[in-house]
């Protein structure tokens, strides 16, 4: 599936695609401090569920063995923290986001818990990565590639900084499959979710851009082939929660 050349669909708006990055930034200026609040109010708790499978996936070393990961818009640590608490001493983790204020709440979180020595944090584009070719054995983002306005620039960035053999792996939200979870899940997505947003961070706009922008992401079966044109193999995904979310798999071999 190619990108569009000059404009892209951001929410149900269409917007320059030059100016979906400024726009982007605005909603996670907006929310950082309360951004990981937000998502259990919103999912229930069930993104902590979600999280952990997308960890079990992983499968980091627990021994000595060295592991490197780059975890892509994980910018408040979450995937980062629960994946070096699931591995061993040889394990290190890389955050790379493209929003300070979410590094800064991440880089906080580190310290507090002890994992500053084995988490850093880089300010950077995902679909322009300052790292070496090969540089990683594991790829992950969570909930932040539906936010590049460059999927596919992404997704190439991806398997370029992996080590033949390493896994990329993104969990994202998807198409419910359900009858009548379907209409439920719209039900709260558009008229409880964005006054939620107003109500605990004083902005039910950035809330309203990320439910419209679940429903332009492309379905399951369709990223799975961008995923494929990148260069990953053995790409696979699964859905949980009725197709609220899908975990995507790939590997460099």
């Amino acid at each position: 599936m190619s990108q569009p050349d000059e404009s892209t669909h951001f929410g149900f708006r269409n917007v320059p695609l030059g100016d979906k990055q400024t726009l982007v930034n605005d909603v996670f200026h907006s929310v950082a401090g309360r951004y990981d609040l937000m998502n259990d109010l919103m999912s229930g708790g069930l993104h902590r569920v979600w999280k952990d499978l997308m960890i079990n996936a992983l499968n980091p070393p627990r021994g000595d063995t060295p592991f490197a990961l780059l975890d892509v818009a994980g910018g408040t640590g979450d995937i980062a923290f629960r994946a070096a608490e699931a591995s061993g001493n040889g394990f290190r983790a890389t955050v790379c986001d493209i929003n300070a204020d979410m590094l800064a709440v991440g880089r906080q979180r580190a310290a507090a818990q002890h994992l500053d020595d084995r988490v850093s944090f880089v300010e950077g584009n995902a679909e322009e990565l300052a790292f070496a070719d090969r540089a990683f054995d594991g790829y992950t983002i969570a909930f932040g590639i539906r936010n590049v306005p460059r999927i596919d620039h992404a997704l190439r960035e991806a398997y370029r900084v992996l080590r033949p053999g390493g896994r990329f792996l993104c969990l994202e939200f998807s198409t419910v499959d359900v009858p009548g979870l379907d209409r439920l899940y719209d039900l709260f997505s558009f008229k409880v979710i964005p006054p939620l947003g107003r109500a605990v961070t004083g902005d039910a706009e950035s809330y309203r851009y990320l439910v419209e922008s679940i429903r332009k992401f492309p379905k399951p079966g369709a990223f799975a082939e961008m995923i494929e044109q990148a260069g990953f193999l053995r790409v696979t995904w699964q859905t949980f929660s009725g197709g609220i979310v899908a975990l995507h798999s790939g590997w460099r071999l």
